[in-house]
């Protein structure tokens, strides 16, 4: 087995998201590895032709949630985390699965991939498939999947006594 020296958080910002963050830190902490945290966004313009009316232009779209995205990227990690595990925090634009398979193959050494099961909810994960289920298909690396329901420390002492 491979160490774990540099894991992978793709992130939607939603609380399941953040969860699974909260456990990549945990193991990071054991291992003393790095992470990187990585949010894709999705181009409204080219996925729905349609929705471009009713969105400002693209070049404003785009600067905007890319500049609200880099800073909610930065806000997910205190400045102490960030030192701690060298983090990088790293946005892309495109289609989730294909963007995080990309950035796992292309950067070589991501040892692990910690992920929430569900971001925004069943509706979005029945229309678009589920992200967490492609990657662990076919991600070239380990994925720990976490769930946003999981037990807490408190549920999980009561159930264990």
């Amino acid at each position: 087995m491979r160490p774990i020296k540099t894991i992978l958080v793709p992130t939607d910002f939603s609380a399941a998201s953040k969860r699974a963050l909260s456990y990549a830190c945990n193991i990071a902490d054991g291992f003393g590895a790095t992470l990187h945290v990585l949010h894709v966004l999705q181009d409204p313009f080219t996925a729905d032709g349609y929705m471009g009316l009713y969105l400002p232009n693209p070049e404003v779209y785009t600067a905007k949630a890319e500049q609200q995205a880099r800073a909610e990227l930065e806000s997910l990690l205190t400045d102490a985390q960030k030192e701690a595990y060298s983090a990088a925090f790293v946005l892309k634009w495109g289609t989730p699965v294909h963007e995080i398979l990309d950035y796992i193959r292309s950067h070589g050494g991501i040892d692990l991939v910690v992920l929430a099961t569900s971001g925004h909810g069943a509706v979005a994960r029945m229309m678009l498939g589920s992200v967490a289920d492609k990657l662990v298909r076919q991600a070239p690396c380990p994925v720990l999947t976490v769930h946003e329901h999981d037990r807490s420390d408190s549920a999980g002492e009561d159930r264990a006594a």
